[in-house]
């Protein structure tokens, strides 16, 4: 689902900064305030959070993708969310979507929650659209081209 939307966005002349926080060292939030005391808006921790850093504040847009893992994000995308706190929200970031994948239909109502009110809400951006789908569905054609399609009109 992520390839799609890549694949979209680069052949409707986009930037693509794609971040895998799953393959990445992000410690959860330590809630020290550090951030918003002695580090002028910087986390005290020092680990993978860096490299989505380096990304946040320059994006136009932020796309969320996640597999659900009892009924919400992966722990990964948890903690990397958790981080921006840091940070506070991002700069330039008018539009969001969020693409979700799981084992089993039905289960995405509080992922869509989080992202709705306490995410895109919170960041007061645009909801641009969220893609849902089981495993085999997200690795059909119709789902890519759905997903390069909408990738490509923004």
């Amino acid at each position: 689902m992520v390839e799609a939307f890549k694949e979209g966005a680069l052949a409707a002349g986009h930037t693509v900064d794609t971040i895998n926080v799953a393959h990445l060292e992000i410690s959860g939030c330590r809630g020290c305030e550090y951030c918003h005391t002695k580090g002028n808006g910087s986390c005290i921790q020092h680990d993978g959070m860096e490299e989505v850093y380096r990304s946040w504040d320059e994006a136009d847009m932020i796309v969320l993708a996640s597999p659900i893992y009892y009924g919400s994000f992966s722990s990964q995308l948890h903690s990397a969310i958790h981080r921006t706190y840091a940070g506070d929200k991002p700069k330039n970031c008018k539009k969001m979507a969020l693409l979700l994948c799981s084992g089993a239909s039905g289960v995405y109502e509080n992922a869509e929650n989080i992202y709705h009110r306490f995410i895109a809400g919170y960041y007061g951006t645009k909801d641009m659209g969220i893609f849902e789908a089981t495993t085999s569905k997200a690795r059909s054609t119709e789902m890519r081209e759905a997903i390069r399609s909408f990738a490509s009109k923004l």
